[in-house]
């Protein structure tokens, strides 16, 4: 008797120190064949540069319908045409102030955001139906809170999360499981490459622009859940059969609470709290 397919997942954001990496070393220490992937394979470089079996690396841009549907091709000609996991996790961040918000630096993080995911998911959905498999979507408590200076960021998660629950509904029929892992604070290097705000010349929240640059490279002083243990307790989840949603990294599950049973009123006064806003 022919030994089991090994169980396949397909990573995206796989960038040195970021939740990708972590996912991937997880995955591939339970067991399973990783393809990770980014736009820019060098910066796979702690990933690829420990040579290790059933590891392997994609060049991915997922704002790319091209790009995709080759990755696509590529993964499923070694996997038999199947899936089993898809976790979509590239992600940008953009802070800035609503009313000073570049509309085009804003389509470009809703590009790779949620559109990413819809090419994603649209492109891998016949796999994993092929393998009864199961969509990973990296959510953010920022989709559920109106965090000051993030509204665009803010905007994209809150569009992943109704997108992953509408999705989940529609392809329950094809065997196809949705998880959206609802994201809290964790130790990367995210905010260290995302760039520094520039507010206009003439923006009104120039006064306020050193507490604009620390949500930017958030520097703000919350407490972080090493990468390494939020990746284990994600692959749980995913690994584990759960669908819906998980809350994952420190302050996650305080976002669902405060969404859910805080007042509107006290909600406001505690995002504005430190924010700079209250200064102004």
């Amino acid at each position: 008797m022919a030994p089991p397919r090994p169980k396949s997942v397909l990573i995206t954001g796989c960038s040195n120190g970021g939740i990708g990496h972590a996912l991937a070393l997880e995955f591939h220490a339970r067991g399973l064949v990783v393809f990770a992937s980014t736009r820019n394979p060098t910066k796979m470089s702690a990933l690829s540069s420990l040579q290790l079996p059933n590891m392997h690396f994609v060049t991915l841009d997922v704002t790319d319908a091209v790009s995709v549907a080759a990755a696509a091709k590529t993964v499923t000609a070694k996997t038999g045409g199947k899936l089993d996991y898809l976790v979509n996790n590239s992600g940008c961040g953009y802070t800035m102030p609503g009313i000073d918000v570049d509309v085009e630096e804003a389509k470009k993080m809703f590009d790779v955001n949620f559109w990413g995911v819809v090419r994603m998911v649209g492109a891998f959905a016949p796999a994993l139906a092929a393998s009864k498999g199961c969509v990973v979507n990296i959510g953010s408590g920022a989709g559920m809170l109106g965090l000051p200076y993030m509204s665009i960021y803010n905007a994209s998660k809150a569009a992943l999360h109704l997108f992953d629950d509408t999705l989940r509904l529609e392809v329950a029929p094809l065997g196809i499981r949705v998880l959206t892992v609802v994201t809290g604070a964790v130790s990367t290097a995210f905010g260290e490459n995302s760039p520094m705000p520039e507010l206009p010349p003439e923006s009104k929240y120039q006064g306020v622009k050193s507490n604009i640059e620390a949500v930017a490279s958030t520097t703000t002083g919350m407490t972080k859940t090493k990468v390494e243990k939020y990746a284990k307790k994600v692959v749980d989840d995913v690994l584990g059969g759960a669908t819906g949603k998980t809350y994952r990294g420190a302050s996650a599950s305080l976002a669902w609470f405060v969404a859910a049973w805080v007042p509107g009123w006290i909600m406001d006064r505690m995002l504005v709290n430190g924010s700079g806003l209250e200064q102004m």
